[in-house]
């Protein structure tokens, strides 16, 4: 695979499978987990927004796993980090799996699912921290081409899950916890294949630069931004943990404790932006890194916060099982594209940064085109353009990172990572959830209002600084689904059906603003790198 001019270790083809294998496993717990949503719907009555809570905590807690790990990858060395990733792996099976097997009800169900997702989380993102900088600095002449190689281990495990979820579940119909423990596999295997490598150093840390010093780049202006990301991240998390369980509250004293919980998030945002202050003595940091980690967050909710809910979506809209069957076929398409890395580059001549353009307005037109889909070879075309847009941009952004950041080692693209994993599973998942509920809810009131009150659930969906709404009832939706699947249902029934499939459209265009702005990012980064003399890595001197 790799060339001697291309690798900077004898075993760096080892390393690239291993980590291959690593994000393999992340992907078929993660397609797995998306292939179920509608289980755990049905089983426990969650909302969308419920749901796309715990979709989320798959993707933010892998915040604390790669940004941790990124920081202190080369002090401890790679070989700790893959370690705790394993154990993460085998606890977060564990915990999940309790859901449902006691009491509590759907209020125990929905914190074994989300802290069991959770720790999947954490094992992923250390994982991302080892992986990154590790094939960064074995392929230190190629590294577009070798981090979407690394890459294209996601898409692959998405392939495999969604088949092997479609089959256990909708064929075989056996409990969702049996597709979801086949993550486990490849766990196994990727702790096998690191077992006992050497690992190379980053370029900084061979030239032995302190941690301040490889910080200086990210500086105030860059701390400022992932620290803000993960006040609200440690706000919205520590929630629950601060509310007395088991406990009714009022609605004064839940308020209450939802502001202690965002202030405490704060605090530890303040904090680590003073530890970052301190480290880099006041750097200011690098504005074209800043515009980097704005960009990714972008990334982040588009791509993993809608590979999160596609399936859901487009099952939806089409059938179930089409929904898999599409989310396989993008899966596919990106697993495909992303050994062609190196001839888009330098055959065809497309700097990384005008592949991440081009791949934005694909993402873009590809998610207004599978929100007015009617058939599933329409569907095709529409999320292959789609599929086609997302494949480039994760690896693609590490790579621009690493080539122009190399005096930050490993700490640039863990925190770019980090980054993109908290908006995916703050912004994108949980954004996405929200829509649902509330298009749905429109659609369906629009369409007949005492209809919508018998279907309406006490539980209001809220996201951000937009409205709260009260979401459709996710047990009723569930029995509204079965019946259209086995064609018994009323006429009120399809009249719910129809609101929902039309939220679900509404809810892909407004996804498609994501892809639209990061175009114009990019863009401005073109023009920015023209005026420089074009785009090209720099190297410590």
């Amino acid at each position: 695979m790799s060339t001697t001019s291309d690798a900077s270790v004898p075993n760096a083809n080892r390393l690239l499978w291993a980590g291959f294998m690593a994000i393999l496993a992340a992907g078929v717990g993660f397609a797995i987990r998306g292939g179920i949503l509608d289980n755990w719907q049905k089983e426990f009555g969650f909302s969308g927004k419920e749901l796309g809570n715990i979709g989320g905590a798959g993707l933010t807690g892998a915040c604390l796993g790669v940004i941790v790990g990124g920081v202190i990858a080369d002090k401890i060395g790679y070989g700790k980090l893959v370690f705790s990733a394993f154990a993460f792996h085998i606890v977060s099976a564990v915990v999940t799996f309790m859901a449902g097997t006691g009491t509590g009800g759907a209020a125990a169900a929905y914190n074994y699912l989300y802290y069991g997702t959770f720790l999947f989380a954490i094992a992923n993102g250390v994982l991302e921290a080892v992986a990154n900088p590790l094939i960064a600095n074995a392929f230190p002449h190629n590294r577009t081409h070798y981090l979407n190689i690394l890459h294209a281990s996601w898409p692959a495990g998405l392939v495999l899950g969604s088949a092997l979820g479609w089959y256990l579940d909708d064929w075989l119909v056996l409990s969702w916890k049996v597709p979801l423990a086949l993550y486990l596999i490849p766990t196994i295997l990727y702790g096998l294949m690191f077992l006992g490598q050497p690992m190379p150093k980053s370029e900084a840390s061979k030239r032995g630069l302190r941690l301040g010093e490889m910080f200086a780049d990210v500086g105030l202006l860059g701390g400022l931004f992932v620290c803000l990301l993960i006040a609200l991240f440690a706000g919205d998390f520590l929630r629950p943990i601060l509310q007395p369980e088991g406990q009714a509250l009022a609605a004064s004293a839940t308020s209450s404790m939802i502001v202690n919980s965002t202030y405490v998030g704060y605090a530890i945002g303040a904090v680590l932006l003073a530890w970052v202050a301190v480290i880099t003595k006041f750097s200011s940091g690098s504005a074209l890194l800043f515009v980097l980690f704005v960009a990714h967050a972008l990334v982040g909710a588009v791509e993993l916060g809608t590979d999160s809910w596609i399936q859901n979506i487009t099952g939806n809209i089409l059938t179930p099982e089409q929904g898999k069957m599409l989310f396989v076929i993008t899966s596919l398409v990106m697993f495909l594209l992303r050994f062609c890395a190196d001839f888009i580059e330098n055959r065809m001549g497309l700097s990384p940064l005008g592949i991440l353009l081009v791949c934005s307005v694909l993402a873009c037109v590809g998610l207004i085109l599978t929100s007015r889909v009617t058939t599933v070879y329409t569907a095709i075309v529409a999320v292959t353009v789609y599929g086609i847009g997302k494949t480039f941009f994760w690896p693609t952004m590490l790579a621009v990172a690493s080539d122009r950041f190399p005096r930050t080692g490993a700490v640039a693209i863990s925190i770019m990572g980090g980054i993109g994993m908290i908006s995916g599973g703050m912004l994108g998942s949980p954004g996405l959830g929200y829509c649902k509920d509330r298009f749905a809810a429109e659609e369906l009131r629009k369409a007949d209002e005492q209809l919508y009150s018998e279907y309406v659930s006490e539980k209001e969906s809220t996201f951000l600084f937009l409205p709260g709404v009260k979401a459709l009832d996710g047990k009723k939706l569930g029995d509204v689904a079965d019946a259209v699947k086995n064609n018994t249902a009323t006429e009120d029934q399809k009249m719910v059906d129809r609101a929902n499939r039309e939220g679900d459209r509404r809810t892909l265009v407004a996804d498609s603003a994501i892809p639209a702005a990061m175009a114009v990012i990019f863009v401005g980064l073109l023009l920015y790198f023209k005026g420089l003399g074009g785009y090209k890595p720099l190297h410590i001197e």
